[in-house]
């Protein structure tokens, strides 16, 4: 049977039906991309009605500023944390799914609902249940002899902003870790079983090799959302503090932009925030890559 196959007469028709998607993306992301570029070269004054090219001077600043060294820290250890977390939670929930036989679509149902929460309300949720005079958790925290307190103890608050951004990530690699091991032969398994196999060498020689492009593209994804989208959870947990244990590099940009009416450091800020995180993942698709079995 032949593949039908969809033909356009001339460009005009494809071209109007991309136009929506192109528009929305030049608009979105382009342009203000090209606008943080543009305003990390300049310097606002101190009301925001003139500003003044400076070059690279922002950057120089930022460089030499021990704070935002600090910053760097904490954003690595912070990412570095929640994409260890969120892929080995993930893949251990969707390994045992996927060994039910009844209501496996009940428990992977529950799994993703946690996915459609908003990250500041998930903050919230995790403030509330860690928050040291009324939270359930402090309070059993307590019981086992941890003196919780996240608003004075650095440790402990980064802490929870690692829980509580690697929860509201781990329903996202579930789904994609389920279907990337029903995508799996269970001839391969059940060969490897007669073979005389252990349930956990089957695992580490069989399963986790086919599972290699699924856990690759979940490190590039769970490290960008590490970086960009945890400002949410950050901001209702812990605001960053105390002692800036919590402040990340998004956040550091809008502490400085918004609070700090900084525009010019906060673009700069921005622009290499982006850079890191493109070279990270240059060097992931490098490197990391080519251990990579498709």
């Amino acid at each position: 049977m032949a593949e039908k196959r969809v033909t356009f007469g001339g460009t005009a028709l494809p071209i109007l039906l991309l136009a929506p998607q192109l528009a929305i993306t030049a608009i979105f992301f382009f342009w203000p991309a090209i606008q943080a570029v543009r305003q990390s070269l300049y310097r606002s004054d101190a009301f925001g009605f003139g500003e003044r090219f400076v070059g690279g001077a922002n950057f120089s600043q930022l460089f030499a500023s021990s704070r935002y060294w600090e910053s760097v820290q904490v954003t690595f250890l912070f990412a570095a944390a929640v994409c260890a977390i969120t892929l080995c939670v993930a893949l251990a929930f969707a390994a045992a799914v996927d060994r039910l036989i009844r209501s496996r679509t009940t428990y992977s149902t529950l799994l993703i609902w946690p996915y459609a929460v908003a990250p500041a309300v998930a903050g919230i949720l995790w403030w509330f249940l860690f928050n040291p005079s009324i939270g359930i958790l402090a309070y059993g925290l307590r019981g086992l002899g941890v003196n919780w307190n996240h608003f004075t103890d650095g440790g402990q608050a980064l802490l929870l902003t690692i829980v509580a951004a690697s929860w509201a990530q781990v329903s996202y690699n579930f789904i994609f870790f389920l279907a990337g091991l029903q995508s799996i032969p269970r001839s391969l398994i059940e060969a490897a079983a007669i073979d005389g196999a252990s349930p956990a060498k089957r695992f580490f020689t069989i399963t986790l090799p086919l599972l290699s492009p699924t856990i690759f593209f979940l490190s590039v994804v769970n490290m960008v959302y590490a970086f960009f989208d945890t400002f949410g959870i950050i901001d209702t947990t812990t605001e960053g503090g105390p002692g800036r244990q919590t402040t990340t590099l998004v956040y550091q940009a809008y502490t400085d932009g918004f609070l700090g009416q900084n525009f010019g450091s906060s673009a700069a800020q921005s622009v290499i925030l982006t850079m890191v995180v493109i070279l990270l993942t240059v060097i992931q698709f490098r490197f990391v890559e080519r251990r990579v079995h498709y």
